[in-house]
């Protein structure tokens, strides 16, 4: 593929089998089981057509495929700074981005791709719901070449190969954190409690959900099935079940972790970070600090033992759905860090590492509703059904169990909840387990919105949210007269200031 990429372009022809290979496997997921189950019970006439079909399908995904990659062309405007890319097959597109508007530029590579010796390049930009642009068939030169023209506004589109292979042999150079395996051992065990836990139940419902198909399907006792399961259940005490739950869940983190954070490395390109990781499936993403809107880092009990910790690097989100909720946005996660190496990356991001400042605490009035809310009426309802349903009554010690570590946990929120400010950095700081801090610059804030209740106005005490493009942080039952004087500094930072928040 040529590098001059002011000139309208395919992308490699590779992308005829990654895009036919995506699309037969995504109707091929859909139509597994009722494939299954048809191999079973189907005669073999009948067999002979449904693989007839099966064929059929499989050759217009690749004949889509081909026309896809026919109508498909992206290249550079040097005048205007924009990327331009036309695709569509019966109803054409043109999507304009502008070099600026830009977040962050993904270069992955799926086992498919690997095999074909081909890389993906997806553009991010702030306000898109989701990928803005997708090239699925791009050789690694270009990939890495276009790369460096979206992100760095270059106006020469004929870079030298050689020139550019340099250019990434400068970036090896310049290594700032490289994990490695035990490393991410470690964050396997001590960290994603609530993210594995959730993705766990998931697994094991669908696997339930599944099992009963195939009892439906192939016609099995169910009732025998179950009378089985209720015996096996005999067979192994509560001790044993919860060890084999915390083994299985220890095991399934440790997997996620290795599979998405493998080879986890960040080097410093230019004025970008550059981050890979993947085992399988390789993503490679420069990031231009500056478009960081808040930098993110979290660490336990347990991580705090071990002197590890997680950062995040917060972008600019989607907006909204039309439920009106905050859309997820474009967070880089990065594990297993020390602490010399956050302050390297705070470094990169925010010019300096955040000095001290003063610190903000909310009143103790932050426990009055959670503990009404959440422990009160909760128990209050357990017990009135207690104490009128006889099945339920063994079960009332509990609520006491639930009240004492509900309080407990509420209090420790309640003291990790502050933020600090100084002239150049807001951090707030909150968690129970996880305790993490955010720290944004005044520059960031788009917006500022303090809120009162009615009952406290006699004890000043009010609330704080800062918003930014990438999500709120929020100070809750703080001095509303010192948060006031907050609001009136940070304004007139933006204001005086001529930082841009992109």
């Amino acid at each position: 593929m040529e590098n001059d990429f002011s000139k309208p372009q395919r992308q490699s022809a590779a992308g005829i089998i990654i895009m036919g290979s995506h699309t037969a496997l995504q109707i091929v997921k859909i139509f597994i089981i009722p494939f299954a189950i048809s191999l079973v019970n189907m005669k073999t006439n009948s067999l002979i057509f449904l693989i007839s079909g099966l064929v059929i399908v499989i050759f217009l995904s690749f004949l889509f495929a081909y026309l896809w990659y026919l109508k498909f062309t992206f290249f550079l405007n040097k005048d205007k700074q924009e990327f331009i890319i036309n695709k569509g097959i019966f109803n054409r597109d043109q999507i304009i981005i502008q070099l600026d508007k830009i977040q962050q530029v993904n270069i992955n590579q799926t086992i498919l791709q690997k095999i074909i010796g081909v890389y993906g390049l997806k553009i991010d930009t702030a306000g898109s719901n989701g990928v803005e642009a997708n090239i699925m068939a791009i050789d690694e030169s270009s990939a890495y070449n276009l790369k460096e023209h979206l992100l760095n506004k270059s106006t020469d589109f004929a870079l030298d190969i050689k020139e550019n292979d340099e250019a990434n042999i400068t970036t090896e150079d310049l290594s700032i954190l490289q994990i490695s395996a035990s490393t991410l051992f470690k964050v396997g065990l001590t960290s994603n409690y609530g993210r594995s836990s959730g993705l766990l139940i998931l697994f094991l419902a669908s696997l339930f959900h599944e099992g009963q198909q195939i009892i439906k399907a192939f016609k099995i006792d169910s009732i025998h099935y179950m009378s089985l399961m209720s015996g096996m259940a005999t067979m192994f005490s509560i001790a044993i079940l919860v060890v084999t739950l915390l083994l299985l869940f220890l095991i399934f983190n440790l997997v996620s972790v290795f599979y998405k954070y493998f080879e986890l490395k960040i080097t410093r390109h230019k004025h970008s970070l550059l981050i890979s990781y993947g085992l399988f499936a390789k993503k490679n993403t420069l990031v231009n600090p500056k478009k960081v809107q808040i930098t993110k880092y979290t660490q336990n009990f347990l991580q705090k033992k071990i002197r590890l910790l997680n950062m995040s690097l917060k972008q600019a989100h989607y907006g909204k759905s039309k439920d009106g909720h905050e859309m997820q946005g474009n967070t880089l996660e990065i594990v297993g860090c020390n602490a010399n190496e956050r302050d390297e990356l705070l470094k990169m991001i925010l010019g300096k590492i955040p000095a001290k400042g003063k610190i903000f605490i909310p009143n103790w009035r932050f426990l009055n509703l959670p503990i009404f809310f959440n422990l009160v009426i909760p128990v209050v309802v357990f017990l009135i059904i207690g104490f009128n349903v006889v099945e339920i009554s063994p079960y009332l010690p509990l609520a006491g169990f639930y009240f004492l570590t509900g309080v407990l946990m509420i209090y420790i929120s309640y003291k990790r909840h502050d933020i600090t400010v100084n002239e150049e950095f807001i951090i707030k700081k909150s968690g129970i387990w996880d305790i993490s801090h955010e720290i944004i610059m005044p520059d960031k804030i788009q917006a500022i919105t303090t809120f009162q209740y009615p009952w406290h106005k006699g004890v000043d005490v009010g609330h704080l949210c800062l918003h930014t493009a990438a999500g709120q942080i929020r100070f809750k039952y703080g001095n509303y007269t010192e948060i006031k004087h907050l609001v009136n500094y940070w304004l007139y930072q933006v204001e005086s200031g001529n930082k841009g928040w992109m």
